[in-house]
């Protein structure tokens, strides 16, 4: 599975920083100005950081990268943690930046958008763009993390948000799935 994932300004990037280190698919990574900036702000990491858990890292302000055209083709979108700007711009069809036009071929190419929400509480407009983009097919998931397992610490907090995630896509993970609850 070949994925886009990308990193907004919104406030949660150890949880986009989770998600590349544990989803075991092709990764090529969009990191916005913001999110560059609050990825250091909240967890000291820079995108050399990441590197390697990503085939590749695009900027935002690139425009002639591979995605924005839709080629190479790619299985799905994921933006953790999504900001309700570039929510908002999706909704809009604004592609502005890479990361907007990757959403814009995801949209006309029918392929799967996860937006990871960080914004509490949400504006009556925000609801509105969530609930059109939630008709188009994209996946709204408000940054909730769950607390069915128990977490004893913030990391495992994250693990299993971030395994819920990862099972959207379709891969097993080890708080996603529990097969014992099938008995």
């Amino acid at each position: 599975m070949r994925l886009i994932v990308g990193i907004t300004g919104a406030s949660g990037s150890v949880f986009g920083v989770e998600f590349l280190r544990r989803c075991q698919a092709e990764k090529y990574l969009i990191l916005t100005k913001w999110g560059r900036y609050v990825l250091k702000e909240e967890t000291g990491l820079t995108e050399h950081h990441l590197a390697e858990h990503v085939k590749k890292s695009f900027s935002d302000e690139d425009m002639t990268a591979p995605f924005a055209s839709g080629l190479p083709p790619f299985d799905a979108l994921v933006i953790l943690p999504c900001s309700i700007s570039t929510m908002a711009k999706i909704a809009c069809g604004l592609g502005d930046t890479l990361l907007t036009r990757a959403a814009q071929v995801a949209l006309k190419e029918r392929r799967k958008i996860i937006l990871v929400l960080r914004e509490s509480p949400l504006s009556t407009l925000s609801l509105e763009q969530a609930h059109k983009l939630s008709q188009m097919g994209v996946l709204i998931m408000p940054l909730s993390p769950p607390f069915y397992h128990n977490p004893k610490t913030l990391q495992e907090l994250t693990e299993q948000f971030v395994d819920k995630v990862i099972g959207e896509l379709g891969f097993r993970t080890e708080y996603a799935w529990k097969p014992e609850a099938l008995e």
